[in-house]
């Protein structure tokens, strides 16, 4: 049964042996497997929980032996698989069809598939539908427009922030499809204001009073053209420990902006028409103009395809600060109309 993550909690009173969470939103998706888990191994529960990782090769065999293994030291047992892909193989599809019969015979045992958000060859596969019949899929997606505000408006409530609407509206617009980072600040936010009221009027300066820099003030001076400020921001955001996931997250949500507005221009719209579709701010119109009379739609599009390369960059295994940061300059330095790739770099 395929249901979303805000409907979870009605069905953690019966819980089938085989749990899905797939989806594209990593603060969700750990969210509700945290909560399947404490679910079942809650009191007289899961007394033993077993950790996989689809790797290649990889084991499928030795995953049916401890779909039938019984343990010496406990009854009940969860076995978690990351299918970091969704991507199990002819191997992997045929054993996975077999653990769901392998499971009708073992009551005792649990098992919970996890990873990103699945794609319509994913979807319509013969074993990830069987799966989903056999057992509870919850999708961890990222909410969107009022089920966004909800969220944003639950999680205030949790951190015990007492935001105005105003303060709530400009909130989201800051943190858009970034819940991990929402709720990060939200929770900064409750231990500044000890229970406060926050109008709009005073959120930018507490979110600002919580470092010298913000990744905020970064992406303003970018589209601005402001190139030297820019770069001594980020200088400050790396001394102060920043996450270079947070910065490259709000970089690349400009320049997706940037993208939209130039498909726009292509198309011959205006660019305030365009700026307004996109529900840019009017006090922020500004700086995109400035953005778009400084670059080209070539410019932009090639800004674009590198953040895929920073985020690789970020996320590759062993990668170290200086490649990360090397790279997060880099994309800063494409805001410019004259950019040159980094001699480092190139």
């Amino acid at each position: 049964m395929k249901i979303f993550a805000s409907q979870l909690p009605q069905q953690l009173k019966q819980l089938p042996q085989i749990l899905l969470v797939f989806g594209d939103d990593i603060l969700i998706r750990e969210e509700c497997r945290d909560t399947l888990r404490q679910t079942l191994m809650g009191p007289g529960g899961v007394e033993e929980r077993l950790s996989l990782v689809q790797e290649s090769p990889f084991d499928w065999q030795g995953l049916l032996q401890e779909c039938q293994a019984l343990s010496l030291f406990a009854s009940r047992r969860l076995i978690e698989l990351e299918l970091p892909t969704l991507k199990p193989g002819t191997d992997g599809a045929a054993a996975l069809l077999e653990m769901i019969t392998l499971l009708e015979n073992q009551q005792d045992t649990f098992v919970l598939l996890h990873g990103p958000k699945p794609g319509r060859e994913h979807s319509n596969s013969k074993w990830f539908k069987a799966l989903d019949k056999a057992g509870l899929y919850v999708q961890a997606l990222t909410p969107e427009g009022r089920h966004y505000q909800r969220w944003l408006s639950d999680r205030a409530r949790r951190h015990q922030l007492n935001l105005a609407p105003d303060a709530l509206t400009h909130f989201s617009t800051l943190f858009e499809g970034n819940l991990m980072a929402a709720d990060q600040a939200l929770a900064q936010l409750g231990l500044i204001s000890d229970g406060a009221r926050i109008e709009a009027s005073t959120l930018a300066r507490l979110l600002e009073d919580q470092s010298r820099y913000s990744a905020f003030q970064l992406v303003d001076a970018l589209l601005a053209g402001q190139m030297k400020k820019a770069m001594k921001i980020l200088s400050q955001l790396q001394l102060e420990g920043t996450a270079p996931t947070l910065i490259s997250w709000a970089l690349s949500r400009e320049i997706t902006t940037l993208c939209t507005l130039a498909r726009a221009r292509q198309a011959g719209e205006p660019l305030h028409a365009a700026m307004k579709s996109a529900k840019i701010w009017d006090k922020r119109q500004p700086l995109y103009s400035s953005a778009m009379g400084r670059l080209t739609d070539r410019q932009i599009a090639e800004a674009m395809a590198s953040t895929g390369s920073l985020e690789l960059a970020i996320k590759a295994e062993g990668a170290d600060d200086e490649t990360q940061w090397l790279a997060l300059a880099d994309l800063c330095a494409r805001f410019d109309g004259q950019y040159q790739p980094l001699e480092c770099l190139s």
